[in-house]
Formats: structure tokens, C-alpha cells, sequence
């Protein structure tokens, strides 16, 4: 399940353009999870959790702004990033 909620985010963030300098708050990410994958406790674990490993890879920036967390897609794992999710 977690493959899969890290495929969604990242699929949600390259569509959206979500490269280097333009970013969004960390709990709009869960917006884009189908309601079946995170509307359980297990769901909602895997999405931390998935969000940590992608953050901890590499693959997106966490940046404090306006007292949230903005996140965004690393532009140096571009050809990583999008051959996970293709």
C-alpha cells in the first residue's frame, strides 16, 4: 500500500508542475489519495510514512514556510521521479 500512496503523490506532483521553487503544503498532499487508501488508521500511517522515505530519498524538498511545511519535487531526480510513476 505504501508503493502505491508514493506513486500517487508523485503522479499528483508532476502533474500539478510541483518542481523545485513552487510548492505546496504538506497536508494538501493528501488530497490527492483516493479516499479508500487513506481513510483508514493503516492509510493514514502508510502516508506518513511514505512521505518521510520520499523525503528522506531525495526525491522532495521539505522547506518551513508561513509556519507550515511546504513540500516540493527535487528537479535533480526528475528521470527517477518520473519513471516511478509511469
Amino acid at each position: 500500500m505504501k508503493e502505491l500512496i508514493k506513486k500517487e503523490i508523485l503522479r499528483d506532483m508532476v502533474k500539478s508542475r510541483r518542481w523545485g521553487g513552487k510548492h505546496t503544503e504538506l497536508r494538501n498532499l493528501s488530497k490527492g489519495i483516493p479516499i479508500y487508501l487513506i481513510n483508514t488508521r493503516q492509510g493514514k500511517k502508510a502516508f506518513d510514512k511514505a512521505v518521510k522515505e520520499l523525503i528522506n530519498s531525495g526525491w522532495l524538498f521539505a522547506k518551513k514556510s508561513t509556519g507550515e511545511i511546504h513540500i516540493s519535487l527535487n528537479p535533480h531526480y526528475s528521470k527517477e521521479i518520473l519513471e516511478f510513476t509511469a
